[in-house]
């Protein structure tokens, strides 16, 4: 103990007894709650804990990387910025669970209610997806932007997840539209701003579905890593596929395959010829699939509510065919994705969360987490894919919109990631990249249209 401050250690601990304290006797009393309990804070400023699946982000959030992630909606007509500001500022007290800065706790990251009204709305100007800074955009966590027939939202993942962000874009839409003077109703993705939101929505429900036993997913085995030439840092090039929906449902039920199994499986297969082409080795290759939880258990929470499978495939065993990539991906992942995996996976999250984790200071934390990321997290899989499903608007909205594009940010080692969105008959798939060669975008896509579907491609490079 001769290095140890032993004044400067008591202070601390008096320091944090006593907010400790004051905090549990606002609790007792019913003042400050956190309000998934009904409770509220003085000047209705409230908290929320960040949920299970989001509070590894935070501490992680570097200059090099940030988990951020973008949904835009194409619309009809050039957008208006200052209508665009006014739906912003209407829309966002049906979301109090966006309506957040983060701050540091000494065990947890936490959100707290902003003071500031709204984001600001800027033009659609730097590279999607570059990293979070927690003191600017006025402390919001998600960011608004606009260019001539798009509007376009980024997350952070800490906040929700491609469920929460694009039914707050299409609710941000649809009141837009209405200032621009149309009759829009609510109805699927768009939520009733009149309302407030529910209970349900603002919950973490990761503890609701907790299965008895652990079980991690996560295979150790080594898989294949796409290499290739980086662009300047901070830059993402974008290759957009909007194909029929129809045409691809189609194509897809010919395999006996939902949209996701089919397009991931040929995603799947692009890696596959990339790895014979690059290199003789023959690692695996991982597909990592997010798949969310609110069908499954019948939840409707706007916060986090995801897990991610990985598919893999064994090039060792021998060459494969598209059509027995496909297969196997099917069979893979059906056998897999049900609810006794699910909540397996969900108690092996909580279990490091109720363990002896929680009584660690946060600055520990950050950095095992940290280090956990780098020797473990992307390097268990070889591209994600991500598909938000159907996207789903009142009638007479469609009139007014084109499509939804979905992007994933690109991660730290895995620089290519792939989001996927349908809306009024179109299928969008997006790529996100930091290399400058695209040759698995133009495989994949190339695949598709040899087998009979049309993509229209829109890039940024």
């Amino acid at each position: 103990m001769k290095f140890v401050n032993k004044k400067a250690l008591l202070y601390c601990v008096v320091y944090y007894g006593i907010i400790a304290t004051v905090k549990t006797c606002y609790y007792v009393s019913g003042v400050l709650r956190h309000p998934e309990q009904g409770g509220i804070m003085p000047q209705n400023r409230f908290w929320f804990k960040l949920d299970n699946a989001g509070k590894v982000f935070p501490g992680q959030n570097t200059s090099r990387w940030s988990n951020i992630f973008r949904s835009t909606m194409i619309m009809k007509e050039k957008v208006d910025p200052t209508l665009l500001a006014q739906a912003v500022e209407d829309v966002l007290p049906r979301f109090p669970c966006f309506d957040v800065c983060i701050k540091k706790g000494f065990f947890w990251f936490y959100l707290e209610k902003n003071p500031n009204a709204a984001p600001p709305v800027q033009p659609d100007i730097n590279n999607p997806c570059y990293r979070v800074r927690f003191n600017e955009n006025k402390r919001f966590l998600f960011r608004v932007f606009y260019r001539e027939n798009r509007v376009s939202v980024e997350f952070f993942h800490a906040l929700t997840d491609g469920y929460g962000a694009t039914t707050f874009l299409c609710t941000l839409c649809a009141q837009y539209l209405r200032l621009c003077g149309h009759d829009i109703s609510v109805g699927g993705n768009v939520l009733d701003i009149t309302q407030p939101a529910t209970k349900e929505e603002l919950s973490d429900p990761f503890r609701d579905c907790e299965g008895k036993t652990a079980r991690s997913m996560r295979s150790t085995r080594k898989v294949y890593h796409y290499r290739g030439t980086p662009l300047p840092a901070h830059t993402v090039g974008i290759i957009t596929g909007v194909m029929p929906m129809d045409v691809v449902h189609k194509k897809a039920k010919e395999y006996g395959a939902t949209v996701t199994e089919f397009l991931a499986a040929v995603l799947m297969w692009c890696f596959y010829i990339q790895q014979n082409k690059d290199t003789r080795r023959r690692d695996d290759v991982s597909v990592q699939i997010p798949v969310s939880l609110r069908k499954p258990f019948q939840r409707e929470s706007l916060r986090n509510f995801t897990l991610t499978y990985s598919i893999r495939l064994d090039p060792s065993l021998g060459d494969y065919t598209l059509e027995e990539i496909i297969r196997h991906f099917i069979l893979s992942l059906r056998l897999v994705n049900n609810t006794k995996n699910l909540k397996a996976m969900v108690a092996a999250n909580l279990k490091l969360e109720k363990g002896l984790m929680r009584f660690i200071p946060l600055a520990i934390k950050n950095f095992a987490v940290g280090l956990s990321f780098r020797l473990t997290g992307e390097h268990s899989t070889s591209v994600l894919f991500t598909n938000v499903g159907l996207i789903h608007l009142p009638e007479e909205m469609y009139e007014h919109v084109q499509w939804l594009n979905f992007f994933a940010g690109p991660g730290k080692i895995n620089g290519l990631r792939c989001g996927c969105a349908g809306m009024n008959g179109k299928l969008a798939v997006s790529f996100t990249d930091i290399c400058r060669e695209t040759e698995i975008e133009q495989r994949f896509f190339t695949t598709l249209v040899k087998m009979g579907i049309p993509v229209k491609i829109e890039s940024n490079r």
